[in-house]
C-alpha cells in the first residue's frame, strides 16, 4: 500500500506530466486555425508524423499510464477526503477552501468522462477505424475533426469540459508545487499567478477550437 505522501507524489508527477502534455497537444492543434486548405494538409501530416514516430509512441504509452494512475490515485484520495469531510467541516477548513479544491473528484470525473468520449471520437477512429485519405495519402483526421466539431452538442460538451479542466488545473498546479516543496512564501503570488494564467490560456485555447470550427467551417 502506498503511503499518503507517496499517493500525493504520484498524483503530483502524473498531473504535471499531463499538464505539460496539454501544452504540446495545444500547440499542435493550433494548426486548426490556419486557412482551411493549409490546415487540412498540415494537420494531417502532423498527425501522420506523430503516429509513425517511435519516440512519440513511447510517450503515448506514458500518457495512457499517467491518465490511468492519475484517475485511480484521484479516486482513492477523494474517497479518503470524503471520509474526513466531517472533520474539515467541524474545524472550518472546508468552508475556508475554494469550492473547486473541495470538488476535485467531481471535476476529475467530468474530465475523465470527456476523455473517454474524446478518445472514442478521434483516437479510436484514427487508429482502428477506416478514415479517408487526403491528397497526400495520409489518414484524413482533419475531416474527422471538422465533422465532429460541427455538432453543437459535442461543442457544448467540449467547452463545458474545458471549464472543468481550467479549475482542475488551477488547483492541481497549486497542489503539485506545494507537494514538491517549491511553494516558498516569498514567491507564493508568482506561483499562483503562473498556475492560473497557464490554466486559463490552455482551457480557453482548447475551447476556442471547436467554437471556431463550428462557426467558420462549412
Amino acid at each position: 500500500m502506498l503511503s499518503t505522501l507517496s499517493k500525493k507524489m504520484l498524483m503530483c508527477l502524473t498531473g504535471l506530466f499531463l499538464a505539460f502534455f496539454l501544452l504540446i497537444h495545444f500547440l499542435g492543434n493550433l494548426q486548426l486555425f490556419l486557412p482551411r486548405e493549409q490546415a487540412h494538409l498540415q494537420f494531417n501530416a502532423y498527425s501522420h508524423f506523430l503516429s509513425g514516430n517511435i519516440l512519440i509512441k513511447i510517450v503515448s504509452y506514458v500518457l495512457y499510464l499517467s491518465i490511468i494512475l492519475h484517475a485511480i490515485d484521484g479516486l482513492v484520495i477523494t474517497i479518503k477526503n470524503r471520509k474526513a469531510a466531517s472533520t474539515y467541516q467541524s474545524d472550518g477548513r472546508g468552508r475556508a477552501s475554494k469550492w473547486y479544491s473541495r470538488n476535485m473528484g467531481i471535476l476529475g470525473t467530468l474530465i475523465l468522462i470527456f476523455l473517454v468520449i474524446h478518445f472514442q471520437n478521434f483516437w479510436y477512429v484514427y487508429k482502428f477505424g477506416a478514415p479517408p485519405l487526403d491528397a497526400k495519402g495520409n489518414k484524413d483526421l482533419y475531416i474527422l475533426v471538422i465533422a465532429v466539431f460541427q455538432q453543437w452538442w459535442y461543442v457544448l460538451i467540449y467547452v463545458l469540459s474545458m471549464v472543468a479542466l481550467c479549475y482542475h488545473l488551477i488547483h492541481g498546479i497549486h497542489s503539485a508545487v506545494r507537494t514538491l516543496g517549491l511553494y516558498h512564501p516569498k514567491f507564493v503570488r508568482w506561483f499562483k499567478a503562473i498556475g492560473i494564467t497557464y490554466s486559463i490560456i490552455i482551457s480557453i485555447g482548447f475551447a476556442l477550437m471547436p467554437i471556431y470550427i463550428f462557426f467558420t467551417v462549412n
